[in-house]
């Protein structure tokens, strides 16, 4: 017999009863199951007592008969392959990437999806920070040596203005009377 509390579940038999936390994916639904087929509450009401829906039930139900209690533990979700970004898509990335390094992921999105493959802008991203084709960033000059020495808290001493010489500047040769 089962007992359900608010923080676990009670499986009870005549010798005593064995506490399993609630929150044991693999066990509520397996009590679920053994309520609605073995104790007789039927497969509409163990549902909704443990807060699934009637087809989730029979669903359990089926996957218990095949594959046993381990396969009632939660899979992963989401898609199981790579079916945006295959094999060829990735080549074509590569190949475009290689033959106009200046192309954008943009441009070999529109590109790719011209010739009928269904990949988004951002998928051609993944691709080329896969591999490394990001284009190459110029690099910045090198920075002037301080002249501070070897103590960068030590200021530097401002330079002294530059005198000017008393000479004219000017080329002209000076002229007589004045």
């Amino acid at each position: 017999m089962l007992k359900i509390t608010e923080d676990s579940l009670l499986l009870v038999g005549p010798a005593g009863q064995l506490p399993v936390p609630a929150h044991d994916p693999i066990l509520a639904k397996l009590a679920m199951l053994y309520e609605g087929e073995c104790e007789g509450s039927g497969p509409t009401a163990a549902a909704q007592k443990f807060g699934y829906s009637k087809q989730r039930y029979f669903q359990l139900r089926q996957v218990l008969e095949k594959g046993g209690t381990l396969a009632l533990q939660n899979q992963k979700r989401g898609p199981k392959t790579n079916y945006r970004r295959t094999d060829q898509v990735i080549q074509q990335v590569v190949r475009y990437r290689f033959l106009d390094p200046a192309a954008s992921a943009a441009v070999i999105g529109q590109k790719l999806r011209q010739t009928g493959q269904a990949v988004s802008t951002r998928s051609v991203e993944r691709v080329v920070a896969q591999f490394g084709l990001q284009k190459k960033t110029p690099r910045l000059p090198p920075r002037p040596v301080s002249r501070r020495g070897s103590n960068p808290a030590q200021p530097v001493a401002p330079k002294a203005p530059a005198r000017r010489s008393r000479k004219s500047r000017t080329r002209r040769p000076p002229t007589a009377g004045r």
